[in-house]
């Protein structure tokens, strides 16, 4: 549908302004325009708990009769921390609403639209609805699947190492790629990461939630990641913890051939309230998550090891035919020089 893509495009642009910031909640952008097409409101859903963008941009204007809301997901129906965005909608005397995909969220689904069509409102969409998607992907996975959307980072040489066989691994990647890497972070709601990262880098990875895999509890309390932040620590279930910080929840896991269980680790995060993670490690936790992960980010250098004995970004079972590797779709290119960012998805 071409009619509104522009300004379809633009909620999505609107929306991003909160990328990191909504979490449980999706990013929503919403324009109104009225009959000749003058844009009169914006409004965005700034963070969890505050207006959503329907409400942020209709409390913007006194008279909204006969006009479009243009908004990139089903206007909600249900009361949930806000009231529901379609009695406003209605309130406000809306004559067309244009929307981008419909709300994946059960209690949604398809009944805010129906709600709209009963108060006599007409309903355009889906439109730009592969993009809407993609914007909340993270929303539309946990909605659809109750997991947490999985997230690897990786910084590579040209042919996939992290580090020399000594452990060496800084820097790979330039200033500017780590700058990115950072903001990158930040729209996730948790970064995870290994005992061994910890104690081979000590890491700050400053952010609100951290995930440490630490079976043996191995780690020192005094390392630079447990300085900040929320910190859960799942450990052998077998092993009690003799430390304790404030900011630290021990998590007991099982144990499966000598290591965590993953399927567990992350079911636990989903019911923690952890939408997304973001996982920083060596090569044996990627390649350990690799199954699960939605998406890739790998920075790569423009340098060679060229040594088997060095560190591989993943390092998972042994497999005898490439039909059997893991797939996924390259879904962006970014320079950030002397290096490049590929973005994969799951295929």
């Amino acid at each position: 549908m071409k009619k509104y893509t522009n300004e379809m495009k633009r909620c999505i642009k609107l929306a991003k302004i909160a990328m990191g910031h909504t979490s449980p909640n999706p990013m929503v952008g919403c324009l109104v325009i009225n009959e000749k097409g003058k844009l009169l409101a914006t409004g965005y859903h700034k963070v969890c708990g505050e207006n959503h963008a329907e409400r942020d941009a209709l409390l913007k204007i006194d008279n909204a009769q006969n006009c479009t809301l243009i908004v990139n997901l089903e206007p909600c129906s249900h009361q949930g921390k806000t009231p529901p965005c379609t009695d406003i909608i209605i309130e406000k005397g809306i004559k067309r609403v244009v929307y981008g995909m419909q709300d994946p969220n059960p209690l949604v689904a398809g009944k805010g639209l129906e709600k709209l069509k009963q108060a006599g409102i007409e309903v355009i969409g889906p439109v730009m609805e592969k993009e809407c998607k993609k914007l909340n992907e993270i929303f539309y996975k946990n909605q659809t699947d109750k997991k947490a959307f999985v997230v690897i980072k990786t910084a590579t040489t040209t042919d996939g190492k992290i580090a020399t066989y000594t452990g060496d691994s800084k820097w790979i990647t330039s200033a500017q790629a780590r700058e990115r890497t950072k903001t990158l972070r930040r729209r996730y709601d948790a970064i995870l990461t290994s005992a061994s990262t910890v104690i081979a880098d000590n890491p700050n990875m400053e952010h609100k939630k951290k995930i440490i895999l630490d079976r043996e509890l191995k780690t020192d309390l005094n390392s630079n990641i447990y300085k900040q932040g929320n910190i859960y620590i799942f450990h052998d279930e077998n092993i009690k913890p003799k430390n304790h910080k404030k900011n630290i929840t021990y998590i007991p896991t099982p144990v499966k051939k000598n290591k965590l269980d993953i399927e567990f680790v992350l079911n636990k995060i989903f019911e923690l309230g952890v939408m997304s993670i973001f996982v920083e490690a060596g090569g044996k936790l990627n390649g350990s998550i690799l199954p699960y992960a939605d998406k890739i980010y790998q920075f790569v250098a423009p340098k060679i090891l060229g040594d088997n004995s060095a560190k591989s970004c993943f390092d998972g079972a042994k497999i005898k035919n490439i039909a059997d590797c893991t797939k996924f779709k390259l879904e962006d290119i970014s320079i950030y020089k002397p290096d490049i960012l590929l973005t994969y998805s799951k295929a």
